[in-house]
């Protein structure tokens, strides 16, 4: 990585104006790379801003410096003008400016450079730098990796937190196959750093809403297991939404509900979302089933090998017809 961070640093001392961009409808690891370069950029005298397409869940609106992230869909006119005027576009936790939502025609127009940092599978090549490590558990990872090698002495507490939060969110709280023992090393220099890890972890994941538990258990009602595919599936209406008084991120983790079943080793979850006319779908394997290339078969998305996402067009009863009909195509283990 030496090599591509001497580019990004000359790129970064040459740009007068910097942003910091990432994927729609953005997660832990998205905001907490975007949040975690901001901070080592900004104790750099660098002139920088986050733009997100769109606004992330309230579990992680707690995470220090947010309030200087603008959002695409409410800040438009302001952020359209940044990007515009930036000379140095950072890419964080996407490899395909599809990814970027309504953002997406203003960053192919930018005269910008552009840095890809991003851990998903087959990225585009539309960036002046790339790095992109599919075997890597988070975005996090990488940019702490950067910014180690950049000058580790910048490291501090808040970088530290944002950090570990994208970490333990992508990595599933450190369960995942990706998580290596260089997680576990980069996660115990953050802790010297003063990082707060429990507090973390009970911010994002223990504050959760009454209804929200609700809407788990609808979802739980919902489930069925196809056995002969070692498969379980859970859906959620958006009429089962409303009544459980549904917020953005409340449906997060839902999925691996399904994985916790005994001989379970593929789990789906189909939401609906009539506002955007379309199923969402998680998927999340264990072992050596790729859903990363189901996604891309199947639904029109993508991801990493144990977890992807997609989307559908047809009805929720069309989708969930649709995918039990494709499953004997694939091979499952015994």
């Amino acid at each position: 990585m030496k090599k591509e961070v001497l580019k990004i640093e000359g790129l970064v001392n040459r740009a007068k104006q910097i942003c910091i961009t990432s994927h729609r409808n953005p997660d832990g690891d998205a905001v907490g790379s975007s949040l975690g370069l901001y901070l080592f950029l900004k104790k750099i005298h660098q002139n920088v801003k986050i733009i997100l397409p769109n606004p992330y869940p309230d579990f992680l609106k707690w995470m220090p410096e947010q309030e200087n992230i603008l959002f695409y869909t409410s800040n438009n006119k302001q952020a359209k003008k940044h990007i515009k005027q930036s000379d140095l576009i950072f890419s964080l936790d996407y490899n395909d400016l599809s990814r970027v939502g309504d953002m997406q025609n203003d960053l192919e127009q930018s005269k910008a450079d552009f840095v890809m940092i991003d851990h998903h599978q087959q990225p585009s090549n539309f960036a002046n730098v790339i790095i992109s490590q599919s075997e890597i558990g988070s975005t996090c990872e990488l940019v702490y990796e950067l910014l180690e090698t950049w000058n580790k002495d910048l490291l501090d507490q808040y970088i530290g937190t944002v950090i570990y939060t994208g970490i333990m969110t992508d990595t599933g709280s450190f369960r995942f196959p990706s998580t290596s023992s260089r997680t576990h090393q980069i996660i115990a220099n953050l802790i010297d750093l003063g990082v707060k890890h429990a507090e973390i972890h009970q911010q994002t994941f223990d504050a959760n809403s009454y209804s929200k538990l609700q809407l788990l258990g609808q979802a739980l009602r919902n489930l069925k297991l196809v056995e002969n595919y070692q498969t379980a599936y859970l859906s959620l209406s958006q009429d089962e939404l409303n009544n459980h008084n549904f917020q953005k991120g409340d449906t997060e983790g839902f999925v691996n509900y399904g994985l916790s079943i005994k001989n379970i080793n593929f789990a789906v979850i189909f939401i609906e979302n009539k506002e955007e006319g379309i199923i969402k779908i998680s998927f999340r394997s264990i072992g050596s089933f790729d859903v990363n290339q189901f996604a891309r078969k199947y639904f029109n998305g993508g991801g990493h090998k144990n977890a992807a996402g997609g989307r559908s067009n047809l009805s929720l009863n069309e989708t969930i017809n649709q995918f039990l009909a494709v499953l004997p195509n694939e091979k499952f283990e015994k």
